[in-house]
């Protein structure tokens, strides 16, 4: 179907997030959806959990559902931490909450199998995106319907993926021009190389309520509807 009105950019259809907050990796905690963050990624184990069904050693898994586990892992090695197991005096896996899923048994036991190749952590398949490490909020008008949506949004985001993030409010936002201080935006870019400076920092120094401020990108519609 021809998709009218469309401004060059990328294909919707195939367009994957590259960045996520941690309030949206908060809403995935639940077994049937089930996601965490570490080292600065994020992960959809929700196959892993439903692989894996019903087995005890899920629970420490399932006890940090949407949550980031960044401290169950060495930064160095991207591995989960290790220490001097007292009863054994071997290296061993830290798991403070019990073992968990492909971790081995303390000793060894004939009834754990070790067929199942890397460990979870160590998979790219279940990697969805990056944590977006610093977040900022930003509203946007739409000029034609005097709408206002405050969106959080990645830092490190480009307008297209904000507009992305902005679709269920307006399925033709790619149909309307975004500006900022009269000024068309660079789609490609961030907010910041846009010129939109988070200046959440600047409030903090001054000791004043930052959410006072946001910053509102203007959007103007071009004739034509597209919707995505």
């Amino acid at each position: 179907m021809e998709r009218r009105g469309l401004v060059p950019g990328p294909d919707f259809e195939y367009f994957r997030r590259r960045y996520f907050t941690p309030a949206e990796v908060a809403q995935h905690n639940r077994p049937e959806d089930l996601w965490v963050s570490y080292l600065g990624c994020v992960y959809n184990l929700t196959p892993l959990v439903q692989e894996y069904k019903g087995n005890l050693q899920l629970k420490p898994i399932l006890e940090v559902a949407g949550q980031d586990i960044s401290h169950w892992f060495d930064p160095k090695t991207k591995d989960i931490r290790k220490h001097v197991d007292p009863l054994t005096g071997c290296l061993r896996y830290r798991t403070p909450r019990g073992r968990f899923v492909h971790v081995p048994p303390q000793l060894p036991r004939s009834d754990w199998a070790n067929d199942f190749g890397k460990p979870w952590w160590k998979r790219s398949q279940y990697e969805v995106g990056r944590l977006s490490a610093k977040t900022r909020n930003i509203c946007i008008v739409n000029t034609l319907t005097s709408q206002e949506h405050v969106l959080e949004v990645g830092a490190l985001e480009s307008v297209w993926e904000i507009l992305h993030r902005y679709l269920p409010y307006n399925a033709h936002a790619a149909s309307y021009t975004w500006k900022y201080e009269g000024k068309n935006l660079n789609m490609n870019c961030t907010l910041e190389e846009n010129g939109i400076r988070d200046e959440e920092e600047e409030f903090d120094y001054l000791n004043m309520d930052s959410t006072l401020h946001t910053p509102a990108v203007l959007l103007y519609f071009n004739d034509d509807l597209t919707e995505l």
